[in-house]
């Protein structure tokens, strides 16, 4: 790899400057910068962030290659200005065991768009009975520091103190999809007006906080770290803003589509709506954005679901829950947090990258923009609107549900330890 100079990019959305990229690590930052030979790149009005890190990103292999690989993944990820995803272990066979966690491990390594980290199940077969072999997973190549049954709940609060000490050991977490199961029987749909008025089984935003209030506590009680994966009500908000004003060490996401959609959409009964935890409310949607903003949800992290077109594309009942969002997570973010003046770009990278890349220990990652830093980039041209056309997706899945939708902001280029894996908006 030579040299790379960008020039004249706003850092962080500061004042422009020139960022020169030799090897794998920045080796210059500042103004009129020149190098010999330099492969430059004009960034004029463009936004330079540290590559973005996605701490719940479901890639689907092994066993469901139909709706997503790794290599796909990847590239959707790197098209999105992501450097780093963490996998989450809901694949077939469960990644419950050192030695599927490190397949996935190499196949990120192998395909170089991104980093990939897998996530470990925290029970064997994600069936909530029996700890998985955490401390195996923590020691093999993967070398896994996140521990979850994403698509499930740990809902025996028994399993969920055990996982909690055994991760407190080496530093890991336990991240949690809360979800009370019996609470959410046959449930489609956010419980309230809306589900009454379409027919439609209720969810009701209980479900979720019920699960989140044990778990902070089991984390104050044991001295752990627990993550609160996708948290989509305002009363999650509040539980969560409590146990950090005592001090518990409790960390929480949001997702994209929480940030920006809300239960009206599903009155069109397009199962692309359908998604586990629910759209919510316009009040919940306004409170998530405000905790963004505030600091008590900690980050932003995609919950990219690919599903094959078959599994959507059928009434809303049958149809699968989730949403395609790593190729789109950043301009929703931009629409509903910095064109609202809720963060500024600073902001954004601290809870797409910085944040993330802490609480995932995902090493070289969510570094600063400085000299000596792993050239671990991305350049977002924050000008450009346009209609989201899913047929251009990397990702082998379609399920987006901003489909012919104007959004702001698109990812020019992306660079992997100074290796570009995204050049003027095309994969390398």
């Amino acid at each position: 790899m030579g040299k790379i100079l960008i020039r004249g990019a706003k850092v962080l959305g500061g004042e422009p400057q020139d960022v020169l990229i030799d090897g794998e690590t920045i080796a210059e930052v500042g103004v009129g910068l020149s190098a010999d030979g330099a492969e430059v790149i004009e960034a004029a009005g463009k936004v330079l962030l540290p590559g973005l890190v996605d701490l719940h990103t479901h890639l689907r292999e092994p066993g469901r290659e139909d709706s997503e690989t790794v290599l796909t993944g990847t590239r959707a990820a790197a098209s999105g200005g992501y450097t780093a995803v963490f996998a989450m272990a809901n694949t077939f066979p469960v990644a419950d065991t050192a030695g599927v966690v490190e397949q996935v491990y190499r196949l990120g390594q192998e395909h170089g768009y991104c980093d990939v980290q897998p996530i470990g199940a925290v029970t064997v077969g994600l069936e909530g009975k029996k700890l998985a072999e955490l401390g195996a997973m923590h020691e093999s190549a993967a070398g896994v520091t996140v521990f979850s049954d994403d698509g499930k709940c740990v809902d025996d609060a028994v399993i969920m103190r055990r996982a909690l000490e055994y991760v407190k050991a080496f530093g890991g977490v336990v991240a949690q999809h809360a979800q009370e199961p019996r609470l959410t029987e046959g449930a489609q749909m956010n419980e309230g007006v809306v589900s009454a008025e379409l027919g439609l089984g209720g969810w009701p935003a209980v479900a979720e906080e019920s699960v989140i209030a044990r778990d902070v506590l089991l984390a104050e009680h044991v001295g752990s770290r627990v993550h609160i994966c996708h948290l989509s009500t305002a009363g999650s908000v509040e539980i969560v803003r409590w146990a950090k004003s005592r001090g518990i060490d409790v960390t929480a996401e949001v997702t994209p589509h929480h940030l920006l959609l809300t239960e009206e959409m599903v009155r069109s009964y397009n199962p692309v709506y359908k998604v586990n935890p629910p759209l919510r409310t316009e009040r919940d949607v306004m409170a998530l954005r405000e905790a963004l903003a505030d600091g008590t949800i900690d980050i932003v992290a995609t919950d990219h679901a690919p599903h094959p077109h078959e599994d959507k594309d059928c009434e809303w009942a049958a149809a699968a829950m989730g949403m395609v969002g790593l190729e789109t997570a950043l301009s929703v973010v931009q629409e509903t947090m910095v064109d609202t003046g809720l963060l500024d770009w600073a902001g954004v990278a601290d809870r797409m990258s910085v944040k993330p890349a802490r609480i995932g220990r995902a090493e070289g990652h969510g570094r600063p923009v400085s000299a000596g830093e792993p050239a671990n980039l991305t350049l977002v041209d924050t000008a450009y609107r346009g209609q989201v056309d899913p047929a251009g997706f990397a990702s082998r899945s379609r399920n987006t549900p901003y489909e012919g939708r104007e959004l702001p902001g698109r990812v020019t280029h992306t660079w992997l330890r100074g290796k570009a894996t995204l050049v003027d908006g095309k994969l390398t």
